[in-house]
């Protein structure tokens, strides 16, 4: 089904299956005639509140889902939040989002209530992601909910669920990869959401929910396999957010439960391709998009439907990659025989951990460069998670302790790992750019 918005789809679903569980969250369920209910009651409480712009602190709770839909049922603009951002961080990000109402844990809430600002006069409908979690470097980028709609729809296309089935929702809803395939994919087609309780509850959400599809990122699809949390319903798991690596989607396949591969970003609202062959990493366009490739192999992405508005208050970021309504992803890839699309690679310096997390390399290069006094340094991954390479002579603790001011302001995820010492000059082009792949390849002989 292809619904035009959030009210459309709770709508639609409350008259055709009134008693269907909508929404489980722990022992609680939600039909989806009382998900509609609950949402327009606090919509109308909203509506009267004289406020703009809600700043989401997200805990992914049933509560949390209510106020989402209430609020953009509202026309308010909302903006979605990392409740684990640092405050500091968080405080600049209610200034920049004109966020002028907050939703969330009540200390935390209270504690920012002073970063309030007047609002906004344009927001309605507008939803905001961040390109890579809620951190001083992110872009906010600029959706709605009928962009959104029309990516649930592209992923309903391309991999219908049923109402008997029961999708848990593990990520983030503050990633637009969770919110619209651990959210949105399984009430556009009616079926249910199990919301998962937070990464304390990894290891027991699918034995409590016992989900038959569920979403994830790469690196929570390794954890649950080594941890033999795979449930025996299970029949479907979507990855994506991030490169995964082949053994992993053959463990998932060869316990008899079908996996998928989807490509997507921020700026289109989500998945743009999907496998839906055997082999996951042979995907299909999604219907409303169109996908090319450049002569120089980056992916340039049409989606008239899903495509964002822009990035917020950033004309500037928003006209170099977007143009024409084309957008220049930065990544590499190539078409095969049968026309489906494969990923091989960035053409931007940007890391993509496994939780789909990204890191702009040349800024937070630029500031540990200002932290250590050293231009001779990189940042690569290893064991898909950050590392600093360095070039000098210097004791790692001595190191380790200019960093620390630096570390304390970002989200753990975005922390150096490691510092590895370069035996050798770092590999550059003639520009004096790093090589990132040559780097990469010589990490591992450096440990």
């Amino acid at each position: 089904m292809r619904f035009d918005s959030f009210e459309d789809i709770l709508s639609y679903w409350a008259s055709q299956s009134p008693d269907q569980t909508a929404l489980r969250y722990e022992h609680a369920d939600c039909s989806y005639h009382e998900l509609l209910a609950r949402v327009r009651e606090r919509a109308e409480e909203l509506k009267k509140c004289g406020k703009t712009c809600l700043g989401l602190l997200s805990d992914g709770s049933l509560g949390c889902v209510i106020e989402l839909f209430a609020a953009n049922i509202a026309g308010l603009q909302v903006v979605l939040l990392d409740e684990s951002a640092p405050e500091s961080v968080l405080r600049g990000l209610i200034a920049y989002t004109d966020i002028d109402l907050l939703w969330g844990d009540e200390e935390l809430c209270t504690e920012l209530r002073g970063n309030l600002t007047q609002g906004v006069t344009d927001g309605e409908r507008k939803i905001l992601f961040f390109t890579s979690g809620t951190t001083e470097r992110a872009k906010a980028v600029v959706l709605t909910d009928h962009s959104l709609c029309q990516s649930a729809y592209n992923g309903s296309a391309m991999l219908p669920l049923q109402p008997e089935d029961r999708l848990l929702c593990m990520l983030p809803l503050g990633h637009v990869f969770g919110f619209v395939c651990g959210l949105l994919w399984g009430l556009n087609c009616g079926a249910t959401v199990a919301l998962g309780r937070g990464a304390r509850h990894y290891l027991d959400d699918l034995d409590f929910y016992r989900p038959t599809a569920v979403s994830v990122v790469p690196r929570l699809l390794g954890f649950l396999l080594r941890q033999n949390c795979i449930n025996e319903e299970l029949k479907l798991v979507l990855v994506g957010a991030g490169d995964c690596p082949a053994q992993l989607l053959q463990a998932v396949k060869t316990r008899g439960i079908r996996v998928s591969f989807g490509y997507g970003m921020t700026e289109t609202s989500s998945g743009v391709a999907i496998s839906v062959s055997d082999d996951p990493y042979a995907m299909e366009i999604c219907p409303d998009d169109t996908v090319t490739i450049a002569e120089d192999g980056e992916i340039l992405i049409a989606a008239p439907t899903c495509m964002m508005q822009e990035y917020y208050k950033w004309p500037q970021y928003t006209e170099e990659v977007l143009r024409h309504g084309i957008l220049s992803t930065g990544d590499l890839g190539h078409f095969d025989e049968n026309g489906r699309l494969h990923i091989t690679g960035r053409k931007k310096d940007i890391l993509v951990l496994g939780d789909g997390t990204k890191i702009f390399l040349p800024e937070y290069e630029a500031e540990l460069m200002r932290c250590l006094e050293n231009t001779e340094l990189a940042v690569t991954l290893w064991e898909d998670r950050p590392v600093l390479v360095y070039d000098g002579a210097a004791e790692k603790k001595a190191l380790w302790e200019k960093l620390r001011p630096m570390m304390e302001q970002l989200p753990r995820g975005q922390q150096l790992t490691e510092i590895i010492f370069a035996r050798e000059p770092l590999p550059r082009t003639a520009s004096g750019k790093i090589k990132r792949w040559e780097l990469q390849q010589k990490v591992g002989t450096w440990i």
